[in-house]
């Protein structure tokens, strides 16, 4: 009896999907991804399954930096930041098509990740974080103060994206427009870890010095790093200015920094799934919370002053807890479960 994986042909051995089960698999979540907006037909399911993607995008992005690379981040906000102003300005105020504000903000975020992304060469590890959270303040603060461009701290509002004549923002029509983005940033990523460019990440992140002495340009490969990564942190920013119609500083604060952190980390460092399922718990849990919050109102006096506390708590117990009890997030567990049925029943 045949246990395990097991590849005759390169060919098998290198793609994407090297087992029928493995494509069946895929095969299943895309069918998922199409009829759930059929099948359920409530705006506030599709509503958070917006929501779910485009913080996969942003949390694909971030883990390329952290998972992949290795260099700690605290300025995601600012970046997503970056991404929605630049995509809501062009169309408010200057008429650039909303479709093609997208990849514009998206290079416009990875120019500014780069940029903040050349400490680099000389810190790493708390050092970076405090370089990158400076990142967070200082672009912040460009955003409140330049009021000629951005509006200050008033809100930016977004024309509503129009195509073939029909507004686009709904939250059904969207949901066409973040799910194949969704699934070509994951196609993306998934191919850079298959070049010698992913490579080059991986091996700066397990020991920066040997791959500098291996030929790798150590600091030329950060840069790049940066810029692939805010890249998809500003397509992401760009779609909650499109998707929300509407920009504001208060969207972008280090606690988003802080949120899309703790997504990498409970979902699984250095993982496209990983990253999936990350965003998926952070979104769904203060949903789940808000409405067991809800129903207890009736039963639990003050119970709706309480929710936002409870929140911010279980927010925090779920990163320790994950910490302590699987540091490999969601991802590991799910690799657990895969992996006893592929060496079943030898699965000692």
């Amino acid at each position: 009896m045949i246990s395990g994986t097991f590849h005759t042909s390169y060919r098998s051995d290198m793609a994407l999907r090297r087992t029928w089960i493995e494509r069946l698999r895929l095969g299943l979540f895309i069918a998922f991804i199409v009829l759930f907006p059929f099948v359920v037909r409530k705006p506030y399911p599709i509503f958070l399954m917006n929501q779910i993607g485009i913080a996969t995008i942003g949390a694909i992005g971030l883990n390329i930096l952290v998972g992949y690379t290795g260099q700690i981040s605290l300025g995601q906000g600012a970046f997503m930041a970056v991404g929605a102003y630049t995509a809501g300005i062009l169309t408010a105020r200057m008429g650039v098509p909303w479709w093609l504000t997208i990849p514009i903000a998206a290079l416009v975020t990875a120019a500014v990740g780069a940029l903040f992304g050349i400490p680099s060469l000389r810190m790493k590890g708390l050092y970076l974080a405090i370089a990158t959270l400076a990142a967070q303040e200082i672009i912040l603060w460009v955003v409140t103060h330049w009021d000629a461009v951005t509006g200050g701290v008033d809100a930016l509002v977004v024309p509503p994206p129009m195509l073939f004549g029909q507004p686009v923002n709904t939250d059904f029509r969207f949901y066409w427009v973040i799910w194949p983005l969704v699934g070509l940033t994951a196609l993306l990523t998934a191919n850079l870890f298959r070049t010698h460019y992913g490579r080059a990440f991986i091996a700066i992140r397990d020991q920066d010095i040997a791959a500098e002495v291996m030929g790798i340009n150590v600091f030329a490969y950060k840069l790049l790093a940066f810029g692939v990564s805010s890249f998809f942190v500003g397509l992401a920013g760009a779609l909650i200015a499109h998707y929300r119609s509407i920009v504001t500083w208060e969207r972008f604060t280090i606690e988003t920094s802080v949120l899309y952190l703790a997504m990498i980390i409970i979902g699984g460092l250095g993982s496209i799934s990983g990253s999936l399922f990350g965003a998926a718990f952070m979104t769904l849990l203060p949903a789940f919370l808000t409405n067991v919050g809800r129903a207890l109102q009736g039963v639990i006096p003050g119970m709706d002053e309480l929710i936002p506390y409870l929140q911010q708590a279980s927010f925090g117990l779920v990163i320790i807890l994950f910490l302590i009890l699987e540091p490999e997030g969601l991802r590991k567990i799910w690799q657990d479960i895969k992996n006893y049925f592929a060496l079943w029943p030898f699965s000692y």
